[in-house]
């Protein structure tokens, strides 16, 4: 473990990396399971080779213990390790860990008031081989963030290159349409939030789907999900009034 970076990491040269966002509350990280899962799923699928990953897990324990954190944010980030100039990852060892905090953001007006949606114009590159995963190449959502900016938006609802609903700028998206819950499939773009694998195992019945804008039009609930705020209701999209209070009950329903 450590918080020194260096110039040659390969996540700070190549994003070759990936992280989870953990949620401390009452001195405890909440969704432990999930965020370790995600990050053994993604050593898998990146080839980046972690030995014991019980270390990792005392460290986070460590951590939160050595800084006394209560309600706070813990950034897991791990990187292919430091290598020579050139992209091969060949030879490059071991994997380099960071762990840092920062104060929990305050999602209590979201949680009770609702967000307004705008559609994104930028689109999400379709990259099957990293769709689902938290890689440490985020421009797409730097650059989402700008634009939700720029156009007064909480949030936007993001769309992927072939037009298929994705996700929101850093959390999911879940939709209610006649009286059943769906969420967009994830094999083409988009990260796989640990609430989202939460939710998809308390409610079997919740549908993954491939929809496209038209589907929308039937839609009268919204509620998008991340491991910091939770659940949050979504009160419009592109001006339109959504079903805040049925979407309010089923956030509180399961939090």
């Amino acid at each position: 473990m450590t918080n020194t970076i260096s110039i040659n990491d390969r996540c700070f040269l190549y994003g070759d990396g990936f992280f989870s966002t953990v949620r401390v509350s009452s001195g405890k990280p909440l969704l432990w399971p999930l965020h370790l899962a995600r990050l053994q799923h993604s050593a898998r699928r990146l080839a980046i080779d972690i030995t014991d990953w019980s270390l990792l897990s005392n460290a986070v324990a460590d951590t939160i213990a050595a800084k006394q954190l209560t309600n706070a944010v813990l950034k897991v980030q791990i990187s292919r390790g430091e290598g020579h100039r050139g992209y091969s990852p060949a030879g490059i060892a071991p994997a380099s860990i960071f762990i840092s905090d920062s104060p929990l953001p305050d999602y209590s007006r979201w949680q009770q008031q609702g967000v307004n949606l705008a559609l994104a114009e930028l689109r999400l590159a379709v990259q099957p081989a990293l769709a689902g995963l938290k890689h440490c190449n985020r421009l797409e959502q730097v650059l989402l963030k700008q634009e939700a900016t720029a156009r007064q938006a909480d949030d936007l609802l993001v769309c992927d290159q072939q037009g298929f609903i994705t996700e929101a700028i850093a959390a999911n998206l879940f939709l209610h349409r006649a009286g059943r819950w769906y969420t967009p499939e994830l094999s083409r773009a988009g990260v796989a939030g640990v609430m989202r694998s939460q939710l998809l195992t308390l409610h079997p019945d919740i549908s993954e789907v491939n929809w496209q804008l038209p589907e929308l039009n039937d839609v009268d609930a919204m509620v998008l999900t991340n491991a910091l705020m939770g659940m949050v209701p979504v009160q419009s999209y592109n001006n339109q009034a959504l079903d805040l209070a049925l979407a309010k009950s089923w956030c509180n329903g399961i939090l």
